[in-house]
C-alpha cells in the first residue's frame, strides 16, 4: 500500500508541475515593458519641458491632468510587470536548486 501511495504522489507531482514559458518569451516581455516604461518616462519629461507659463497655470484644473497621469500609470504598470518577471525568474532558480538538493538527498538515503 505504501508504494502505491508513493506512486500516486509521484504521478500527481508530475501532473501538477508548472509549465514554464520559454526563455525567449520572458526576454520579449521584459523588452516590451522596458520600452513602455522608457517611453512613458520620456513622454512625461518631454511634456513638462514643453509647458508654457499659462499651461502651468492651467494645471490647477484636474481636467488637464490626463496626460501626466496616463504616463505615470503606464510607467508604473510596466515597472511593476518588470519587477514581477524578475522575481519569478529568481524564484524559479531557487526552486530548481532546492529540487536538485532534495533529489540528491533522496538518492543518498534511498527514499
Amino acid at each position: 500500500m505504501a508504494t502505491d501511495e508513493i506512486r500516486l504522489e509521484d504521478l500527481l507531482a508530475d501532473v501538477f508541475q508548472p509549465v514554464e514559458p520559454p526563455e525567449r518569451f520572458s526576454d520579449r516581455l521584459r523588452g516590451t515593458f522596458s520600452a513602455i516604461r522608457d517611453a512613458a518616462a520620456e513622454d512625461l519629461s518631454g511634456w513638462a519641458d514643453e509647458l508654457t507659463e499659462s499651461e502651468l497655470d492651467s494645471l490647477r484644473d484636474p481636467r488637464n491632468w490626463l496626460r501626466p497621469v496616463a504616463a505615470v500609470a503606464a510607467g508604473g504598470v510596466a515597472t511593476g510587470v518588470l519587477v514581477a518577471v524578475e522575481l519569478r525568474r529568481r524564484s524559479r532558480r531557487r526552486r530548481t536548486k532546492l529540487e536538485s538538493l532534495v533529489s540528491s538527498a533522496r538518492s543518498r538515503t534511498g527514499l
